[in-house]
C-alpha cells in the first residue's frame, strides 16, 4: 500500500501547478492532503477509482485536509473530538481493516510564538487521541506537522533555535510523541540523511536547497517492520512543501 502526504498550500492552486500529473504517477492508495484551503464548492477533482473526503476550515481559504482514497474506509472521522480543535479542518482519521491512518495539519504557533500556549495544548491532545486509537489498531499518521525535529532536520539549526518551527518547546513535544510508542519512519530508514520537504519563499530557499523537514509518516512502532521504505519527494513542485511518502504491507 502506498500512501502519499502533501501540504500543497492551497489545492485549487496547486492544480494548476502540476499537482495531476504528479497524483497520475505516483498512482498511491491514500492520498493525503493539508492546506487544501477549499471547500466542497470551490473545487472539481474526482479522479477515477478514488473516494474522497474533504475536512475544511470553518474560515475561507484557511487551512483544512482532504483525502483520496482507493480503499473504502470503514469509517471516517474529521478532527479530534474536542471544540477547541475542531474548528481548523486540521484532521482526518479513516480507519481500515488493520490500520487507522491519520493525516493532520498541525497548527503553526505563528513568527512570534503567539500561538504556542495554544500549540502545547494541542500536541498533548493530539497524542492522546493517537494513542486512544492505537488501543483498538495501530495508527499511520502523516502531515505537516510543523516541527524540525533536530539539527539534522534544518540547514540552518545554529541561527533558527528558537524561531517557530525549531522552538524547544516544540522539538520536545514531538520527542514526547516518539517517546510515546511512535517512530519517524524516513529516520528510522534514513538516520543521517539530510533532506526537506519545506523551503520558505524568500531568498532562493529552495533553488539553494536551504529547507527543514516539517512533514512527517510516523508510525505505531509495532508495525515498523511493515514499512518498507520512507521517501522525501524533494523534485515535485507546486507548493513551498514537496510530497512525501511510504509503501507499507498492512
Amino acid at each position: 500500500m502506498k500512501i502519499i502526504s502533501w501540504n500543497v498550500a492551497g489545492f485549487r492552486a496547486c492544480l494548476k501547478k502540476g499537482f495531476d500529473d504528479f497524483f497520475k504517477e505516483i498512482d498511491a492508495d491514500i492520498f493525503c492532503i493539508q492546506e487544501s484551503k477549499a471547500t466542497e464548492d470551490q473545487f472539481d477533482y474526482h479522479p477515477d477509482g478514488y473516494y474522497k473526503y474533504l475536512n475544511p476550515a470553518e474560515r475561507k481559504g484557511y487551512s483544512g485536509t482532504l483525502v483520496y482514497t482507493r480503499i473504502k474506509p470503514i469509517n471516517v472521522t474529521y478532527g479530534i473530538g474536542i471544540d477547541e480543535h475542531d474548528h481548523e479542518g486540521r484532521v482526518i482519521t479513516m480507519e481500515f481493516e488493520n490500520c487507522y491512518v491519520v493525516t493532520v495539519y498541525v497548527p503553526n504557533v505563528k513568527r512570534d510564538l503567539s500561538r504556542l500556549e495554544y500549540r502545547m495544548k494541542w500536541e498533548d491532545d493530539f497524542r492522546k487521541y493517537l494513542k486512544n486509537l492505537e488501543k483498538c489498531k495501530p495508527v499511520v499518521m502523516c502531515g505537516d506537522l510543523n516541527v524540525a525535529h533536530e539539527e539534522i532536520d534544518l540547514k540552518n539549526a545554529k541561527t533558527n533555535v528558537g524561531n517557530a518551527g525549531f522552538t524547544n518547546e516544540e522539538r520536545a513535544k514531538f520527542t514526547e510523541l516518539l517517546n510515546s510508542g511512535f517512530i519517524d519512519t524516513f529516520r528510522y530508514f534514513n538516520p543521517d540523511k539530510e533532506q526537506y520537504s519545506w523551503w520558505s519563499f524568500m531568498g532562493h530557499a529552495r533553488e539553494k536547497n536551504i529547507g527543514w523537514r516539517i512533514d512527517y509518516f510516523v508510525v505505531s512502532e509495532d508495525i515498523i517492520d511493515k514499512v518498507a521504505n520512507a521517501t522525501i519527494y524533494d523534485d515535485i513542485m507546486g507548493s513551498d512543501h514537496c510530497p512525501v511518502g511510504i509503501d507499507v504491507n498492512l
